[in-house]
């Protein structure tokens, strides 16, 4: 094989016009020859034809010919520099450049073309003028023999230290430079002198010794030296600088690191020690993130460089270190740190302009003051040796500082460390700008959430209650769907899940105007269907106000928000519904097993469909009612998600009958096993555990329609509220049956009723076959009558009517707490 020297030459000097051919067979016999051969080696055709081409090449080069063929064969052909042997026996340097020439059909031949080289200019070049061009290169060079010290090298190859080319030789890498990867650097070596294949673009970062404190970048490349029989001499290297190009690069790989990295979610804290993270594995050593106190609570600053101020109080946001548990803090995660007036995080707040030292004065204390448990620390004492200070500043408002410190590396920041770590906290900027404006996005978003649901349900004796919400946006916690229990007269609730399409504080919005609505019209004690009826003329209303063209048929299970409403009675264990687009409830009976209600589903709110129908049916004490909406079941295989379809119901029933240890764990356990963390449609769920009042609790007559029996109907109130204890309220009771019994006669018609109801209040009803309801009037003094209603509402706590079919219930409530009248 020739060596790379040899093949650059065939590469570049061979010329197949000059050439002299001449055709071997496969065995390397001489089987044609020119009259350009001839010329060349002066031998006639009849003294080489048939002979073994080996005879024309020199001792030394006819040596290695097994060598060549065995290359020709494996590679195809071959180019390289040989010394022939002319006739008359002086050498000649030839050009062989062999190729094959398989005739159709015929035996395999090879092309051997020779060219004169004695005349090339290059190899008449003196070993002083080829000694010249490698000495005085610009490019480090070094030879190291096939143990791998060294054996020459150039001048430019001092630069990088280790000693002149004397001291240099017959040593290893790991002695001249001890401060740079010379085991990886040996292995490119090593491979090179196995394989013969050259290493190009070899990159290596560490320190040399002509700057031990910084950190450079060399590019090299690796050829292996052979003699001229193909034998390895040795390694030919190069060294080129790159550290400026390698620095730049890396400022880029970072910048882009940063972008990906930084900011990945709405946090201010967490997006402040992200940048924390990202400057200290890259080109600090130690960073703290301080922010005003009002970033991190979502308000705006004043916009500009916060002006000359004594003392700044910022909040530590973020920080990280090479050393673990970062030992260079004053402040901890969370604290207020005081930067004293005229230190430079100071200046860079108000000026809105970056600073640099190099070199710290050792004996300088850090500018943080007031730090619970912290200390005043000299930089000396925290190792911290140069410094940055960067402004973090989006939109024209500064929102905090980072410092940046080097420790162990010993270089100083410089100008461009500068510019990258501004580029950096230019992009974290934006980040914390745009998590500190969700923040208060957010914190106004949960402030009206809260306002919408319920905080917690009202006490009441009628169900055990429990309930869980879980919002499929996440980021703002906001929703379309509710649930909400609202005591009823009589001792009964009213109990409502309802949804609104769409996420977000939109859909938040109507759904709290929706719940409004259900709670004004609750009060109004109206029966399931009404409720719905009424709900259904607002939703189309106010879409048409809103110019909302009305819904598709198609699409009417989508088209608006739906609601399903459930009364309740604890006195008589029944319960009356009735839905708008909404799935029916679920019952859990006592003894665990699981049914669904047979409840039509009507047309969603504001669409132009049928009435509303309600059922009634009577519950079981201990019966569970589960309400819910159609996220609940939007999550499985093979289901409508509405909850009507057989798979839905199915998957229902088995997290249903699962049972746990209270209602508000199984509640969180029923959503847990159907909703996923992140689920793609709002969940609310409301379970009721039926409870009923006792016949101790409750006592009613029926009345004749004679003004002589309000007397009685007194005494039997007096006789009911001595037996419950309750007998300080007697002459407010006796007032209040009085007024409503005596006005039951006087003004309805058809049996009368008197119920007294001992719940949290105490609760005194009349019911009547009229169909109208009396109204408060506030009489004159010159009036004779008018005064029952107006006395009613002086004494009790709540009053007021409801129709039940065949008339009406006139009740009024007294608290059992609070002091009589």
């Amino acid at each position: 094989m020739g060596t790379h020297e040899e093949q650059d030459v065939a590469r570049h000097r061979f010329d197949v016009a000059d050439a002299a051919p001449l055709l071997l067979d496969a065995q390397g016999v001489v089987t044609s020859w020119t009259p350009d051969a001839q010329r060349l080696l002066a031998y006639a055709a009849p003294e080489v034809v048939g002979t073994p081409a080996t005879g024309l090449l020199c001792t030394e080069d006819a040596v290695r010919v097994p060598e060549l063929a065995e290359r020709c064969l494996r590679d195809g052909g071959w180019a390289g520099l040989l010394t022939a042997r002319r006739k008359d026996g002086q050498p000649v340097r030839v050009m062989v450049r062999i190729t094959p020439a398989v005739e159709p059909g015929g035996a395999p031949h090879w092309l051997v073309l020779l060219s004169d080289m004695s005349g090339a200019r290059g190899w008449d070049m003196s070993r002083a003028v080829l000694e010249q061009m490698v000495t005085g290169s610009p490019v480090g060079i070094a030879i190291v023999d096939t143990e791998l010290r060294c054996v020459w090298s150039n001048a430019a190859l001092e630069r990088y230290g280790g000693g002149s080319a004397r001291e240099r030789l017959g040593r290893r890498l790991a002695e001249i430079q001890p401060g740079i990867d010379s085991a990886g650097i040996e292995a490119q070596m090593r491979r090179v002198l196995e394989t013969g294949r050259p290493v190009v673009g070899y990159e290596h970062v560490g320190e040399v010794r002509s700057a031990p404190h910084w950190e450079t970048a060399h590019m090299m490349s690796f050829t292996r030296l052979d003699d001229d029989r193909g034998h390895p001499m040795g390694v030919y290297y190069t060294v080129v600088d790159i550290s400026e190009r390698y620095r730049a690069r890396q400022r880029l790989a970072l910048l882009d690191r940063a972008g990906e990295q930084i900011g990945r979610t709405l946090d201010i804290v967490r997006t402040a020690q992200e940048l924390a993270d990202m400057a200290v594995r890259h080109f600090a050593d130690f960073v703290s993130v301080d922010l005003l106190e009002s970033v991190l609570r979502g308000a705006e600053p004043e916009p500009g460089p916060l002006g000359d101020t004594d003392r700044v109080p910022l909040r530590r946001a973020g920080h990280q270190s090479v050393n673990p548990g970062v030992p260079e803090t004053v402040a901890r995660i969370g604290e207020v740190a005081t930067y004293l007036a005229g230190s430079p995080p100071v200046r860079c707040l108000s000026t809105g302009r970056s600073w640099r030292e190099e070199r710290l004065d050792p004996l300088a204390k850090e500018w943080a003051q007031d730090i619970p448990g912290g200390r005043a620390a000299t930089f000396l004492e925290l190792g911290l040796h140069s410094v940055m200070i960067v402004p973090i500043r989006a939109r024209g408002i500064t929102m905090g500082v980072t410092t940046f410190f080097r420790r162990r590396r010993q270089e100083p920041f410089d100008e461009d460390d500068l510019s990258l770590a501004e580029d950096l906290v230019s992009r974290a900027a934006v980040c914390v700008d745009n998590a500190r404006r969700y923040t208060r996005e957010r914190d106004a978003a949960l402030v009206l959430q809260r306002r919408l649901l319920p905080h917690r349900l009202p006490a009441q004796d009628a169900v055990e209650v429990a309930a869980c919400y879980r919002p499929a946006d996440e980021l703002t916690g906001l929703g379309g769907d509710w649930y909400d229990l609202i005591p009823l007269s009589g001792a009964r609730v009213a109990l409502v899940v309802g949804e609104v399409p769409g996420h977000g504080i939109d859909a938040a919005a109507a759904m709290g105007g929706l719940r409004t609505a259900v709670r004004t019209l609750a009060a109004l004690d109206l029966p399931p269907e009404e409720v719905l009826a009424h709900l259904d003329d607002l939703v189309a209303r106010t879409a048409r106000e809103e110019g909302v063209p009305p819904p598709e048929p198609a699409g009417i299970r989508a088209a608006g928000p739906g609601c399903v409403y459930v009364v309740y009675d604890p006195v008589d264990g029944r319960c009356t519904m009735a839905a708008a687009g909404h799935p029916a409830p679920a019952v859990v009976r006592p003894d665990g097993t699981v049914g669904f209600v047979d409840l039509p589903q009507g047309s969603p709110l504001g669409v132009d469909g049928p009435p509303f129908e309600a059922v009634e049916l009577a519950l079981a004490e201990g019966s569970t009612l589960v309400l819910h909406t159609d996220g609940l079941l939007a999550h499985g295989d093979g289901g409508t998600g509405d909850g009507t379809g057989d798979a839905d119901r199915e998957r229902l029933r088995r997290a249903l009958e699962g049972g746990a240890p209270s209602l508000d764990q199984h509640c969180r356990t029923v959503v847990d096993a159907l909703v996923p963390d992140r689920p793609h449609d709002d969940v609310a769920l409301l379970m009721a555990r039926t409870r009923l009042l006792g016949a101790d609790r409750v006592a009613d007559w029926d009345l004749p329609a004679d003004p002589a029996v309000v007397a009685d109907a007194r005494k039997e109130a007096d006789r009911q509220l001595a037996e419950w204890g309750l007998g300080e309220l007697a002459f407010t009771t006796e007032l209040v049956v009085s007024e409503l019994v005596t006005n039951a006669i006087r003004h309805a018609e058809g049996p009368i009723r008197l119920r007294l109801i001992r719940d949290r209040a105490l609760i005194c009803e009349v019911s009547d076959g009229g169909a109208t309801a009396p109204h408060l009037r506030h009489p004159r003094t010159t009036d004779e009558g008018g005064r029952g209603l107006l006395l009613v509402s002086q004494f009790a706590q709540g009053w007021g009517t409801r129709f039940v079919p065949g008339g009406k219930v006139i009740w009024a409530e007294q608290s059992l707490t609070d002091p009589p009248g």
